[in-house]
Order: structure tokens, then C-alpha cells, then sequence
């Protein structure tokens, strides 16, 4: 019998089948390892199949984890750990939602972030089969962040890094540093305003492993209980900032026409039948539902920077400044105290308030004690200086003193998403999350009783 004639082009394609089925079973073998290392893991384990090209080494765009073989295969014959560490970052980008959230920041920055905040994740796992050895200045990185931001989120990070005003050579660094997985895939599919059903769906692993976590990892590890906490801010409801002060307003009577409540049509039939009889005229009180009296309190301890402060009044101010907030006898009562009040400015108008915020300095810097301003608030309240006062926002790191006693108004303690950890509120208080450009008509804001 004659010899079969190879053919070249299927030796190769032979040899390619061969190369993406021994991938498979290496991301395989990772995912294997990580179920016995990272049982808490198990339902987002099993949530992204594996596929052969379209990143390099490897990369998802939420559905499928796409893998390069020949960039795979050398990775794993250099080091079965940084195999298992670029499964694991890959895995924790979809968990925290990084791939279908990056809205209008900057992309550089943004993939950056993302990726700091996996790799300091990772890190605060301890996982042995994952380790991989951090230079001096990849340390000094995560060190610094954490100076700043007490949970390393990816939000709080690319903050961090705008303000860092990184040169385009020391972005590379820090980009080398930390960089595991290709983002190029995160772009596809995404159409703005249209649901999109891998965030869902990761949407919905992340709260069942925050539960699973609280309630199966008593004794969690120190690793354990970073990821709860990023589990916990991730996973928070959304609301919106401007009906939640509405539970400031006060619904009221004012002397202006009510079209709303105005019939046209006895008007219009009054007018044909008597000449210039209307049987029906414009009620001249309508009423609406505006901000009265408030007070706005501000942590002035070291441990809130004035930088902060003022974008909490300019965020706050946006929504304030519109027509619709205000009585014309408006007040708003801003206090500054750290462990006791500092100042009190009266505040009665819109212009007021940006006026007080262009000349705004911090008074204080001592310790954080919340009682000096709620006690103070319920001496001019019994002396009636003022007047209803329908509700306080204080703005703080929650690291204080809280009263032991529920106040006689709605009390909501506010703080920013970057700067936030977990901190248990009084049953009669509301807690309040700032996130990055929360004030906007499209985002939202957290907030919990």
C-alpha cells in the first residue's frame, strides 16, 4: 500500500486542536485547585467556560474565559502559580463588575485600578499555590493606596491614581506591575443604557457568596474578611440620592396656579354660557414639596480630609440649588464638630450656600464624637430658636461616639464609597454611601436602615 500523503495544514490544525485541549485541561486543573483552596468560590468557578483565542494570555468579556494556548502553555511551564493567579484576578474582575463598569473614565486608568484592587485582593489571601513575588515597588504601591483608602476598591483606586497625575512612564511601571489579563474584550457588546445579562448574572453570584461568606465563615481568615468587605460595597443597593431628600421636605402650600388641578373644561363651558363667567377658576395654592430646616453636620477630625468634605457640599449643593427645594424661608443649618461644635452658619438660600462653600476651611481636627452636635442640636430645639427641623445629615468616617438616645428628627450618617468600611449605625439612623458622581440623574447612591 502507498503511504499516505500528510498534508501540512492538517499536522497543524492536529497540533492546534492539541495545544487548546491541553489548555482546557490546564484551566482545568487551576479551577480544580481553587474549588479546595476557595470553597466560597464555588458558584463563580463554575460560570465561566473555557475558549481558545481572543485574549492573550488569557481574558473574558464576562461569558467566556478566552485563553491563547501557546501564551497559556508557557506561562504554566514558567510557573503553575502565575497560571492560577491569572484565573484567579480574571475571575475577581467579573465578580466585582469591573469589565461592565467603567463608564466615562478613562480607560488606561480605569483597567489600572481594576487591576490593583484583584492583585491586593489576592494578595490579602495568603493562598500559597497563588503567590507570586511582589518587588519593592509594587509594595510600596498597595502601601500608599492603603494610606488612603481603607477598602481598595477600584472606584476608590482610580481616585486615588486622577490625583496621582501618574507621567506616562510611571503609568507604565505601575501598569507592569500588576498587569495578569487582557481587557481588550471588556469593550464588546456594551450599548449604553441596555441591560447586560453576564453583569446580571455575576450581579447575582456576588450576593450569594456575600452571604455564604457572613454565614458559613464565622472564623474567616484575615484574606476572607477583605473580600466581604469589597463583597459588601459592591453589592449594595442603589437608590436615588434626590428622593432620599425628599425625606427632608415638607409638603406645604404655596401662592402660585395649580395646572395640575385645574379643569379646562368648566372653564371653557362657563365662558360659552355666561360670556365672562368661568364656572370654575385656577386654585392660587398649590401644594409642593421643598426643603424647610436641616442641618448638615461635618466631621472635622483628622481622619476627614477638607478635599472631601467639600465634594460631599458640592454634591450636596447640586441637588439643594434646584428651584424646587427650597421655601423661601428655607434654613439650613451647617455645623462643623469634631468632639465638640466647632461653628453653626445659617445658611438661607441657595446663593448662601455656594458662597459658604467658595470660602469653606476646616475647624477642628480633634477626635470624632457625635453627641457635642446632637445635644447641641436639641438645645436650640427646645429653646425654639429653631424651627421644625425636619432632619440631620452627618458627613463622617463613623469611627466616633454615636448617642445612645434615637433624636427627635430622621437622622442619616453619610459617608463616600471610597473611603468606607463597614461601620454599625444605630438602629435609628440611616447609613448613607456616596458613590463617585452619585448626584447625576442617571446614578444612584446606597443607603440602608
Amino acid at each position: 500500500m502507498k503511504e499516505m500523503i500528510k498534508s501540512p495544514i492538517l499536522e497543524e490544525q492536529k497540533k492546534q486542536l492539541e495545544r487548546e485541549e491541553l489548555g482546557r485541561r490546564i484551566l482545568g486543573s487551576v479551577r480544580n485547585e481553587l474549588y479546595l483552596k476557595l470553597k466560597y468560590l464555588d458558584l463563580a468557578l463554575g460560570s465561566l467556560p473555557f475558549s481558545p483565542g481572543r485574549a492573550d494570555p488569557a481574558g473574558t468579556d464576562g461569558g467566556v474565559l478566552y485563553f491563547t494556548p501557546g501564551s497559556l502553555m508557557r506561562l504554566y511551564q514558567g510557573s503553575r502559580a502565575g497560571v492560577l493567579r491569572l484565573y484567579l484576578h480574571t475571575l475577581l474582575h467579573c465578580l466585582f463588575a469591573h469589565p461592565f463598569d467603567r463608564r466615562e473614565r478613562q480607560k488606561t486608568l480605569w483597567d489600572l485600578a481594576c487591576d490593583v484592587a484583584v492583585e491586593a485582593l489576592i494578595d490579602s489571601l495568603h493562598l500559597r499555590c497563588a503567590h507570586v513575588s511582589r518587588g519593592a515597588f509594587g509594595k510600596s504601591c498597595t502601601a500608599r493606596l492603603s494610606g488612603t483608602l481603607p477598602v481598595l476598591t477600584a472606584e476608590g483606586i482610580y481616585q486615588e491614581l486622577e490625583g496621582y497625575a501618574l507621567s506616562e512612564k510611571a503609568l507604565g511601571r505601575w501598569s507592569r506591575e500588576f498587569h495578569r489579563d487582557d481587557h481588550s474584550l471588556w469593550e464588546e457588546g456594551r450599548r449604553p443604557g441596555a441591560p447586560n445579562p453576564n453583569r446580571q448574572r455575576w450581579d447575582d453570584i456576588r450576593e450569594r457568596m456575600q452571604t455564604e461568606i457572613a454565614l458559613f465563615s464565622r472564623e474567616a481568615s484575615e484574606g476572607e474578611g477583605d473580600l466581604l468587605e469589597q463583597l459588601q460595597v459592591s453589592s449594595r443597593p442603589r437608590y436615588d440620592y434626590r428622593e432620599f431628600l425628599r425625606k427632608f421636605s415638607a409638603l406645604r402650600e404655596e401662592l402660585q396656579v395649580d395646572p395640575d388641578s385645574f379643569d379646562y373644561i368648566f372653564y371653557s363651558y362657563g365662558m360659552r354660557l355666561y360670556g365672562n363667567m368661568p364656572l370654575i377658576e385656577p386654585q392660587e395654592t398649590r401644594e409642593v414639596r421643598r426643603i424647610e430646616e436641616f442641618v448638615i453636620v461635618i466631621d472635622t477630625s483628622m481622619s476627614c480630609r477638607g478635599d472631601l468634605v467639600r465634594r460631599f457640599l458640592e454634591e450636596t449643593y447640586q441637588v439643594l440649588s434646584e428651584t424646587e427645594s427650597f421655601f423661601r424661608n428655607a434654613r439650613i443649618h451647617i455645623l462643623q464638630c469634631d468632639e465638640r461644635v466647632q461653628s453653626d452658619v445659617c445658611l438661607k438660600s441657595a446663593e448662601e450656600l455656594k458662597r459658604y462653600m467658595e470660602h469653606f476651611t476646616l475647624k477642628g481636627g480633634g477626635g470624632t464624637d457625635f453627641r457635642p452636635a446632637f445635644a447641641y442640636v436639641e438645645e436650640r430645639m427646645a429653646q425654639r430658636s429653631w424651627g421644625r427641623l425636619r432632619g440631620l445629615l452627618y458627613f463622617t468616617d463613623g469611627y466616633g461616639i454615636f448617642p445612645v438616645k434615637m433624636p427627635p428628627f430622621e437622622t442619616a450618617f453619610v459617608f463616600l464609597q471610597n473611603q468606607y468600611r463597614d461601620v454599625d449605625v444605630p438602629p435609628w439612623a440611616i447609613k448613607l454611601i456616596l458613590g463617585e458622581n452619585d448626584l447625576t440623574e442617571e446614578e444612584k447612591t446606597d443607603y440602608e436602615y
